[in-house]
């Protein structure tokens, strides 16, 4: 398909799978951190953060 006759859809679509395609991972290994935090949600990554803070205040008192 030429791209003059391609819809703004498609070409969207398009740069969107080649932006995929180049940046598929991060610096970090893969991106796991930001898959997790897409997946869960605003609500249940507030609470994960809530339970690492607790968790490492814990860690701290009786360490």
């Amino acid at each position: 398909m030429s791209e003059a006759k391609e819809t703004p859809e498609e070409r969207r679509e398009r740069l969107r799978a080649m932006d995929i395609k180049r940046n598929s991972s991060s610096a970090s290994g893969g991106g796991a951190l930001p898959d997790l935090v897409g997946a869960l949600g605003s609500k249940w990554t507030a609470l994960l953060l809530v339970l690492l803070i607790i968790g490492y205040i814990i860690y701290q008192v009786f360490n």
